[in-house]
């Protein structure tokens, strides 16, 4: 379970974007479904954790942990991990499961191994500066913990049947996102009908603009 879940944070199951502080340049997205899912989309359109800010700023988006919590640990080892476990997880989403695959083989041995490494930290709750009580982790995240959590919820996504049935890979040209179809009748086409979808529809009436010309 993801440590925004088990502090009973939003997780990257809700829909929509993380914007970065006005003096950042990336922006980021949580609208795939699923954490592990979320954390694949940091390649497109290019890399976004090239620096510790931006994974911070993915790590508190994503819910893993609960807003203002500190991670001053983090540095360049945690982009490492993170970078890593991302490939491991894009094998293992992007094709079928396979014994006899010796790809899948090590990327699968690697995200159960990580998945195991590090306990959750457990959530206390607090009171804030304004006198209500909010949600915090007991101690510190360690990159291992953090890396669990992400680890975690994709077994937990190859493991489900359901979920498993409902991956997709954005119908965008060039884009390689992956997402949960969770839609109604399962007919979601893009990663996002204001980006993807939008420029398809765009295309569409060119073509047909075109056409008319003709």
């Amino acid at each position: 379970m993801a440590l925004g879940m088990a502090a009973g944070t939003a997780t990257g199951t809700a829909a929509g974007s993380y914007s970065a502080p006005a003096s950042s340049s990336y922006e980021l997205r949580f609208d795939s479904g699923r954490i592990c899912l979320d954390l694949l989309a940091t390649t497109h359109p290019e890399e976004r954790l090239d620096a510790v800010e931006p994974l911070r700023a993915w790590i508190s988006g994503s819910g893993l942990v609960p807003a203002g919590t500190a991670l001053g640990a983090a540095d360049a080892s945690w982009l490492v991990g993170f970078r890593e476990l991302r490939g491991h997880v894009g094998q293992l989403v992007r094709g079928e499961p396979s014994r006899d695959s010796r790809r899948f083989g090590i990327a699968l041995a690697r995200v159960n191994e990580l998945a195991c490494a590090a306990p959750t930290p457990a959530p206390r709750a607090v009171w804030d500066d304004g006198g209500s009580l909010v949600r915090a982790l007991d101690g510190d995240p360690s990159c291992a913990a953090l890396l669990a959590a992400v680890a975690r919820d994709a077994v937990e996504l190859l493991t489900d049947p359901v979920a498993r049935a409902s991956i997709r890979e954005c119908e965008g040209d060039n884009c390689p996102i992956v997402y949960l179809d969770t839609s109604r009748g399962r007919r979601r086409r893009w990663c996002s009908s204001e980006t993807c979808g939008n420029r398809e529809r765009v295309a569409r009436h060119r073509r047909r603009a075109a056409l008319a010309r003709a």
